[in-house]
């Protein structure tokens, strides 16, 4: 799975600019999440379209990258991404960035970025969603 990040400078109407470049494109956006600090911003997207969506960000402008993010499946209970959060300290695979995409019949799906994904992926095989 492919995961968009895009850093934006913290104003309004950030959203609505990048999310008319994606629908310019006909890009359909499946997940995003966006956090600001100060004047500056980080949006994280997927989207079903990743060549295009990341030539129509940077044709408007975006400042955007794409990486591998792996998509595992947990049991939504207490302490179960705690299990999983403890695989990789005790691997010692430092986890980039970590996004519960959604919540449904018991189970949660998780997106995460790591600074080993091969290493990672071997580490959760039991759990990944794809």
């Amino acid at each position: 799975m492919k995961e968009i990040t895009v850093i934006v400078d913290n104003r309004a109407g950030m959203l609505a600019d990048i999310s008319t470049a994606l629908a310019a494109q006909s890009v359909n956006i499946e997940s995003i999440d966006g956090e600001a600090a100060e004047s500056r911003g980080i949006i994280r997207l997927t989207v079903d379209n990743y060549d295009i969506a990341l030539q129509a960000l940077r044709d408007g402008g975006f400042q955007a990258v794409s990486e591998d993010a792996l998509l595992i499946r947990l049991k939504d209970e207490p302490g179960a991404l705690a299990k999983a959060a403890s695989r990789f300290k005790d691997a010692h695979i430092n986890i980039r960035s970590l996004r519960i995409v959604r919540r449904e019949r018991g189970y949660a799906l998780v997106t995460l970025v790591t600074e080993d994904n091969d290493a990672a992926r071997e580490l959760v095989a039991d759990v990944l969603a794809m």
